[in-house]
């Protein structure tokens, strides 16, 4: 899907936000239905750590929250929607610029509305792996994710 105009002045937007900017990375592309985000993290002196290769910290910094953003634009203003946890796996040390696709389907979409219909919470994984151009894995990091709808709260 292309991106619409919209979509490309939130990407500015997120691009020249101090707290994204200061991680070093870019966000390349969003979807217009915002099921798809890209981003770029460039190595270099800002991303570089004290052993010459890509500090974890940036390739954490530069995809949190992305995940938790595109749920809230993808499932609209009835969901509540929160990181709950992170979990980061270090594959191989990155001396390149390094790339990240996320992606929401229809059918975890689907199966999220569904789950969520009676009013129960839900929390569901979601995963990217971020690759130098050549397509080597250097890093997967995985968030849970809290889901609720906003109109329903559950005494407990």
């Amino acid at each position: 899907m292309a991106e619409s105009w919209r979509t490309r002045l939130e990407r500015w937007g997120f691009n020249l936000f101090p707290t994204y900017r200061s991680t070093g990375a870019w966000i390349t592309y969003i979807a217009d239905d915002h099921r798809e985000i890209r981003i770029t993290l460039p190595f270099g002196w800002r991303t570089k750590n004290y052993v010459g290769t890509m500090f974890g910290g940036s390739m954490y910094a530069a995809c949190d929250g992305v995940y938790m953003v595109m749920l809230i634009k993808a499932l609209g203003r009835d969901y509540i929607v929160w990181d709950k946890s992170a979990t980061l796996r270090f594959r191989k040390p990155a001396r390149a610029t390094l790339y990240g696709r996320f992606v929401l389907s229809a059918e975890g979409l689907d199966e999220i509305r569904q789950a969520t219909a009676a009013g129960d919470p839900v929390e569901r994984p979601h995963r990217v792996q971020l690759t130098a151009g050549d397509g080597t894995v250097h890093a997967e990091i995985e968030w849970l994710i809290h889901i609720r709808r906003r109109d329903t709260t559950k005494e407990g």
